[in-house]
């Protein structure tokens, strides 16, 4: 079996599917490759970091379109065999000249590509790739209808002599064919997190693949709650693309299905995280100690929490917040921690932020919208309530007021405030009691409860499409490596 995570570029979701790859390797040996579509000159270095910090382990593999094109020349059997190029897009291919002054960029000191700018400086028209050897490998025209003008796309595979042996119109046919090439023909588990990625495999089905597309934030715009993102219309309008639409949260399952009806196969499975075994005395932490992990950034709205202890603290309980994270938004928290009362610390980031959650009573959550707050789960975890504003989507899925933390009305600071006197003001004995419950709630998005819950859902997947029928699921849901794998050799050998 191959499983691929598929991303456009590497942002975005990155750290939820190297996580969840992570996961898959070490519970069920099954090997991930990762594969992404942005043109950038330094994925040998971005490779390096991640391994080096743990992100990439053995079992993974980072592949890029762009290299995987320099590093696989058409052959020429291949050539004879693929060469299509139409007369229109031949017309428009005119390799860049070297001597001519373009922008070059480099992978240690060897030149990757060339690339030809519009009159603003900013605006590319022509991206040509080239082989380490200096080879051209592929010239990506953007300005076919009028030159010096974006508009049209030419993209020409070339052989080692630079000559055209296959040409695409548009990202998407060279994207299709790619993944063809990649798969090989063999039964293949894709799951989608981009939903960038996700439009162009609308359409994509292949009688042995599998595809999986794993909605990560809100699939709304506006307020009525019926009119979908202009970014994920393509998925709504064909949903049947998909063997399965994976949604983080039940509530944002529901919200969808309201608009997919039966035309979808959907499932919820939240982003896991490596959870410790429940501890039956969690540590002790002084009650009024606050923490809040965020990027600073209007949606997460920092600033709210500021002033929800700022306002605890003019009111006479010494409550203190540290909050870990920067961003775009860092002077306008700045500004609103000026105003407060002290108690509130700006600590920057911190790769290791999380490891003080053991130290610290509560967490904050003030955020306009999430996709599925994990850190809310590596708070509960480690005993840290969460006091959350109640947003679509993820808090009310985790959280029972009261009883593993506090949900207060979104956007509501009076309310933040309040829940926040509300568990300084707790005995002691049923705080205590909360954070028990809270390290119970984590247990159940564990990566060992979470790769059971893909398992199950690759299973019944593969039972929709008819490849086998399903398997009895084990402890790991047959470990994916035991039941999927073995299920796909299974089939295979059954075609």
């Amino acid at each position: 079996m191959i499983t691929w995570g598929i991303s456009d570029t590497f942002g975005g979701m990155t750290g939820a599917f190297l996580h969840r790859s992570r996961a898959f390797i070490r519970l069920g040996g099954v090997n991930v490759d990762v594969l992404t579509f942005d043109a950038r000159p330094d994925y040998p270095a971005v490779e390096r970091q991640l391994r080096a910090g743990g992100k990439l382990i053995d079992g993974m593999r980072l592949v890029n379109l762009w290299d995987w094109l320099r590093d696989h020349p058409a052959p020429e059997k291949f050539a004879r065999a693929e060469a299509s190029v139409s007369p229109r897009l031949r017309a428009v291919f005119e390799p860049l000249e070297v001597t001519e002054g373009y922008f070059a960029g480099r992978r240690d000191g060897v030149r990757m590509s060339l690339t030809r700018y519009a009159d603003d400086g900013v605006t590319e028209l022509q991206v040509d790739h080239y082989r380490a050897d200096g080879t051209l490998a592929v010239s990506d025209r953007r300005d076919t209808r009028q030159r010096g003008q974006r508009g049209g796309r030419s993209i020409v595979l070339c052989d080692r002599d630079g000559q055209p042996v296959k040409a695409w119109d548009g990202a998407w046919a060279l994207y299709r064919w790619w993944l063809d090439r990649m798969r090989d023909q063999q039964p293949t588990t894709m799951i989608v997190d981009s939903k960038t990625s996700a439009r162009f495999m609308v359409g994509y089905r292949r009688k042995n693949t599998l595809i999986l597309h794993v909605v990560h934030a809100s699939h709304l715009q506006g307020s009525n709650g019926r009119v979908v993102r202009g970014s994920r219309a393509a998925v709504f309008e064909s949903p049947e693309s998909f063997d399965s639409l994976v949604f983080l949260t039940e509530r944002q399952r529901t919200e969808a299905l309201a608009l997919l009806g039966d035309r979808a196969q959907t499932a919820v499975i939240p982003n896991g995280r490596v959870v410790p075994r429940a501890s039956a005395a969690p540590p002790a932490r002084d009650v009024h100690a606050g923490i809040m992990l965020s990027a600073l950034e209007k949606r997460k709205r920092v600033d709210h929490s500021v002033r929800a202890v700022a306002s605890v603290r003019s009111a006479g309980t010494l409550v203190t917040l540290d909050i870990f994270g920067d961003g775009p938004e860092q002077s306008r928290v700045e500004a609103a921690v000026a105003k407060a009362n002290g108690g509130i610390t700006l600590r920057g980031y911190d790769p290791d932020a999380s490891s003080h959650l053991s130290e610290s009573s509560f967490l904050l959550l003030s955020s306009r919208s999430e996709g599925f707050p994990l850190v809310l789960v590596e708070a509960m975890a480690a005993g840290c309530l969460p006091i959350s504003y109640d947003i679509a989507y993820g808090p009310a899925d985790i959280i029972q007021d009261g009883v593993n933390g506090f949900l207060v009305p979104p956007g509501d600071v009076a309310a933040l405030a309040a829940a926040i006197e509300r568990l300084v003001g707790l005995p002691a004995a049923q705080v205590e009691a909360m954070r028990r419950n809270a390290i119970r709630t984590a247990a159940a998005y564990s990566d060992e409860a979470i790769t059971k819950r893909w398992a199950r859902e690759f299973d019944r997947a593969a039972k929709r499409r008819g490849f086998l029928p399903a398997a009895p699921v084990d402890a790991l849901a047959f470990r994916l490596r035991r039941g999927i794998a073995r299920r796909w050799r299974n089939w295979r050998g059954s075609r």
